[in-house]
């Protein structure tokens, strides 16, 4: 347990890392095909569908990746 917590304390350094010296590396997040926009005047309604499916994958696939190393 306390390899994984340390394995993801320094997973999360580098990436704090790695967004503070590329900030706009990212900037496609959130605005893909699928995500769901509607704005007005006065109203803005921003449902990310297709970016949270994504990101459940990718999140997915790293977890049970470090449970086999663990």
């Amino acid at each position: 347990m306390a390899r994984f917590l340390i394995l993801t304390g320094i997973i999360f350094v580098v990436v704090g890392i790695i967004f503070q010296l590329f900030p706009g590396l990212l900037n496609w997040l959130g605005r893909l095909p699928g995500d769901i926009r509607y704005e007005t005047e006065s109203t803005r309604v921003y449902i990310p569908i297709t970016t949270m499916l994504l990101l459940s994958i990718l999140l997915t696939i790293a977890i049970n990746l470090l449970r086999r190393l663990f």
